[in-house]
């Protein structure tokens, strides 16, 4: 299988810039950093991925440029834009290792908004438009980020409602909460496996198999991380049709005699199924089952859906009452949600159940396109960009200010406002800040080299990583 030519892996506008930057320019050094977003804090993760990937080793050979060549002649339609000898160079001079250095904090730290996360720049002053030429490949850690992100914020709002509803030591279950179920949701394969690995970061449900082997492949993990249970779907209940769901039911819990399983029950009656079917005709079997039954409705409004499912299941099974005063169904019945899942609706659900008296220990979460498509680069607002440069000898501080016209005809300035300078992460009292290189000389900097002339300085493991994040 042919594999990428990085060559051709940035923006069209991107190969016009060996000309474009001023003359006697010889170094280009840049940032990356979440400028702000849903979230007040991101998780860094996924460089390592895309350096393995893209950029470690013989980043683009002699066949890679020549196709390159006449590629780019038809893109510009002229011959004046795109310059072999660029690449040509590193072929030649580095045998097609990428002279540029990389540094990172490192990856699964939690990192406030607003600050440097990765800062990129050329060694070789001859390249000095390498830098941002990666940009185009180097900014898609947007995506891992997001999801790791995301994921981690979720797990936060779990957390709470499990510390504040639920009792016995429910709170280990916490890591098989919230379920990785879009892989078939995503755009790509790559996606799933970048985006399903994120989400590891934080637990270990998942129906994403390439997440797991993207974190073995990549992060050299230990194990698998991401786990299953056996499960349905409508093409199993719906066999023998309306009049054969129970048939079918019994037929499940048969084939799976231990352990945990879990059953789509929405297919024709949800509210039907958990009182006629489960909770009476199969109630005894299910009870006396080594294992837990997990439910599953699949439609209509999840607040109300959930609430009166929790309703029929506590009146069929029976419950304990914790001893935090919330109702807990037996050990054998549980409920997942898998429908209309996102993070505003599982605060909503969590709290739903909170105001109801219902422990959180109840009910776990599917979550699939809401997890890792319903994202984007600006749910975070990534951006990188050049903060100083080396131009004819001397070091320059670049940055942008722009402005902006609020609602009320002001101008203002603008979020997108950048940063000037090299920089560092520091940890002033335990918090993480920016600063310029040389400030604050006694205080460690956070970032570290990760890559540097074609070769990963560093490997982080997928336990690491993990372990940074939680």
């Amino acid at each position: 299988m042919k594999r990428e030519n990085l060559i051709l892996l940035a923006d069209a506008y991107k190969y016009a810039h060996h000309k474009l930057y001023y003359p006697g320019t010889t170094q280009i050094y840049s940032y990356l950093e979440s400028r702000g977003g849903l979230f007040d804090e991101t998780i860094f993760f996924g460089l390592q991925y895309y350096l393995k990937e893209y950029l470690q080793g013989q980043a683009f050979t002699q066949a890679d440029l020549d196709e390159a060549d006449g590629f780019m002649q038809q893109v510009f339609g002229r011959n004046d834009v795109f310059d072999r000898s660029k690449f040509q160079y590193i072929i030649d001079k580095y045998d097609g290792h990428l002279p540029v250095k990389i540094k990172a904090v490192a990856e699964g730290t939690a990192v406030p908004t607003g600050n440097v996360l990765m800062t990129i720049e050329n060694t070789d002053p001859e390249c000095y438009w390498l830098t941002n030429f990666l940009e185009t490949l180097l900014m898609q850690v947007w995506y891992p980020c997001t999801v790791a992100t995301l994921s981690n914020q979720i797990k936060k709002v779990i957390t709470q409602y499990y510390l504040e509803t639920a009792a016995g030591g429910a709170e280990a279950g916490i890591d098989f909460v919230l379920n990785d179920f879009g892989f078939r949701g995503v755009s790509s394969v790559e996606g799933a496996r970048i985006g399903g690995a994120a989400h590891l970061i934080n637990f270990n449900g998942s129906d994403n198999l390439a997440g797991s082997g993207m974190a073995i492949d990549y992060y050299n993990a230990a194990k698998v991380y991401g786990l299953s249970i056996p499960a349905t779907e409508h093409s199993i209940c719906t066999l023998l049709g309306r009049e054969g769901e129970l048939e079918i039911f019994r037929h499940i819990l048969r084939t799976f005699p231990t352990g945990t399983i879990a059953c789509v029950s929405d297919s024709y009656n949800i509210f039907r199924a958990c009182e006629e079917y489960w909770g009476t005709e199969l109630r005894d079997e299910i009870l006396q089952r080594n294992g837990t039954l997990v439910i599953r409705p699949d439609s209509g409004d999840p607040i109300r859906t959930l609430l009166a499912i929790f309703n029929i299941l506590f009146d069929k099974f029976g419950y304990t009452t914790n001893s935090k005063g919330f109702k807990v169904l037996p050990p054998q019945v549980r409920v997942i949600q898998g429908d209309g899942v996102n993070y505003e609706a599982i605060k909503d659900i969590y709290k739903a159940l909170k105001d109801n008296g219902i422990s959180a220990e109840n009910l776990v979460l599917g979550m699939g396109g809401a997890l890792l498509q319903k994202v984007d680069r600006d749910t975070q607002k990534f951006a990188l960009k050049c903060s100083s440069a080396v131009i004819n000898g001397q070091t320059v501080a670049v940055e942008k200010s722009p402005t902006e016209m609020d609602a009320n005809g002001n101008i203002t300035e603008s979020f997108k406002k950048s940063k000037g300078g090299r920089l560092k992460l520091v940890k002033v009292n335990g918090a993480f800040n920016t600063v310029k290189e040389q400030e604050h000389p006694e205080l460690a900097d956070e970032l570290h080299t990760v890559f540097e002339n074609g070769q990963l300085t560093g490997s982080i493991s997928f336990e690491e990583v993990r372990a940074n994040a939680n």
